[in-house]
Order: structure tokens, then C-alpha cells, then sequence
């Protein structure tokens, strides 16, 4: 039997600590399929269209976490999100000595969802690229200062910009 959304919606009152990948294992379902049912104030969805305006701004932001799960192992970088530039069919992270590096297939991104959703207890701002399977490619997470506090300007962008598209889709 599949699984609805309403299926979706309710496992997540009954565990609002649990993250959308740990909900979307338990209902064999995508997690896209998880953040797209979670309350309004907690996601917003940017165009894939707007996706190299949010690449290009990223940098300015200062440190962040990005976040690549493959196989049940998850990857985290700490530091700016890299400038990059199109070449060859993808989008390549443009860094000078150390940082991240990749080359990201934009043309597989299905959507973007800025996320607020409180993490063990904390409150955690969060964009999702997700794959044409709903799967996650990649996360960016806001940074936190050294006394585990999200940077307020960071914070300031990030509900800038959700609170622009929330009000777009009013």
C-alpha cells in the first residue's frame, strides 16, 4: 500500500525530532517526499530556475556546513561555500589551495527547499538540492560561531530569502 501524505504528515507530529531522511527510510519514501509535506514554517521552495542566483551568493555568506550523503556515510566540509563556474556540462566548485572542490550536475536538481526545522533541540536553517529520485545530493547548513550559535547575518539571508518565496506563494 502506498504511502499518503497525510500518512507522512502524521509521522511527523508524532516525532518532531526526527529528521525527514530518518522519516523517509522508516516509509520507504523519497525525502523529498518528506520535506515537501512539512509545515509552511518550516519550508519554502526555490525555483530551480533561481539556483545560480543562490550558487553565486553562497559564497559571500562566510562559513557554512555542506553536507553529501552517499550509502548511509555522511561528508561534511566546514568553510565557504566555493565560487564556480559552468564548463563541461557542469557546475565546477572553483577553490585556490583548500576547501571544497566537486563538480555539480545542476541539470539533475528536480528542487531546492530551505528548511527550518530544529536539530536535537536547536533551532538549524538548512538548503536542500535534491536529485530526480527525491533523493538529497547535497545540503548547505548555516554556520554556527564557536559558541555553537547560528551566524545572525546568515540567519538574516537565509529568512530573507524564505520569506520572499513564502509570501510568492500566497
Amino acid at each position: 500500500m502506498p504511502t499518503t501524505v497525510e500518512t507522512i504528515r502524521q509521522h511527523l507530529i508524532d516525532n518532531p525530532s526526527a529528521m525527514p531522511s530518518q522519516i523517509a527510510a522508516e516509509l520507504n519514501v523519497s525525502e523529498f517526499e518528506v520535506v515537501s509535506v512539512l509545515p509552511t514554517e518550516q519550508l519554502a521552495l526555490l525555483p530551480v530556475s533561481e539556483k545560480d542566483a543562490l550558487l553565486t551568493s553562497l559564497p559571500e555568506w562566510g562559513n557554512m556546513t555542506t553536507i553529501v550523503s552517499a550509502s548511509g556515510s555522511i561528508f561534511e566540509f566546514k568553510g565557504s561555500f566555493p565560487k564556480g563556474k559552468y564548463a563541461h556540462g557542469y557546475y565546477n566548485l572553483i577553490t585556490k589551495g583548500d576547501g571544497l572542490h566537486g563538480h555539480l550536475k545542476l541539470d539533475d536538481i528536480s528542487a531546492i527547499a530551505l528548511i527550518s526545522k530544529p536539530f536535537r533541540g536547536t533551532e538549524s536553517h538548512s538548503i536542500n538540492f535534491f536529485g530526480p529520485a527525491g533523493e538529497v545530493v547535497f545540503k548547505v547548513y548555516l554556520g554556527r560561531d564557536k559558541k555553537r550559535v547560528l551566524l545572525p547575518e546568515q540567519v538574516a539571508r537565509f529568512k530573507a530569502i524564505k520569506a520572499e518565496l513564502q509570501a510568492a506563494t500566497v
